[in-house]
């Protein structure tokens, strides 16, 4: 257990190896490749979940997710991966196959009529201690995907002086078109870009989503409103 709580706590530092591929045939395109691959001979990239595809696009492990630990998104993003990696939909590198062949990770179960998630290892009490000060002082400014919408980030509200979570982003399934510039200025035009200054406020962040692009993964060089 000790073996897995360090896979699930720590982020891989190891570089990826060139000499062999994940998937088992040693001559595929993904030779060095020690992120989720996605077997499209089966399926297409459109039955994963956005958070999946982030990691099969970015030749991420799931052991580098950035979910909080034991968050709903967490525990999702293990349960699909876990139903695709038995149906050989993807393939995973060895420390992200030894959690999901040997745990339940993202899987529930009823204990005393309660549903509870199951291998969610508890923390040590200097890690809890950890863990509520980060949710206490959280990083402002710094937007984040996941969430209960595409992104969220942490603000302080000038006025009370609290911190405040703000969730953004479309979850209709439409795509962020930041690199087309007749889709920013219409996206500024409709949603009033330039009197947006409430950084409190949802529609803030949406309008200056270009600006954080690296931070979310996004490709773009863009800086300016949409």
């Amino acid at each position: 257990m000790e073996r897995l709580r360090s896979l699930i706590k720590e982020i891989l530092s190891t570089p990826p190896k060139k000499d062999s591929c994940n998937c088992g045939c040693h001559s595929c395109d993904n030779v060095g490749n020690e992120g989720v691959v996605l077997n499209e001979s089966l399926v297409k990239k459109d039955i994963l979940s956005e958070n999946l595809r982030y990691h099969v696009d970015k030749q991420l492990p799931l052991t580098e997710n950035t979910f909080r630990y034991g968050s709903q998104a967490f525990l999702n993003l293990w349960a699909e991966a876990r139903s695709l990696y038995l149906r050989e939909i993807i393939h995973v590198n060895d420390d992200d196959k030894e959690i999901l062949e040997e745990t339940d990770l993202g899987n529930f179960g009823l204990y005393e009529g309660v549903k509870v998630p199951l291998d969610l290892l508890l923390l040590e009490n200097e890690e809890l201690e950890e863990a509520e000060d980060k949710k206490k002082n959280p990083p402002l400014g710094k937007p984040k995907r996941g969430g209960s919408k595409k992104f969220y980030v942490y603000v302080k509200n000038p006025k009370t002086k609290k911190i405040k979570k703000v969730s953004f982003g479309d979850t209709s399934g439409l795509s962020a078109k930041i690199n087309n510039p007749e889709a920013r200025r219409a996206f500024a035009a409709r949603h009033d870009c330039k009197n947006k200054k409430d950084k409190t406020k949802a529609s803030y962040w949406s309008c200056r989503l270009p600006r954080y692009a690296k931070l979310l993964g996004l490709k773009s060089s863009f800086s300016g409103f949409w």
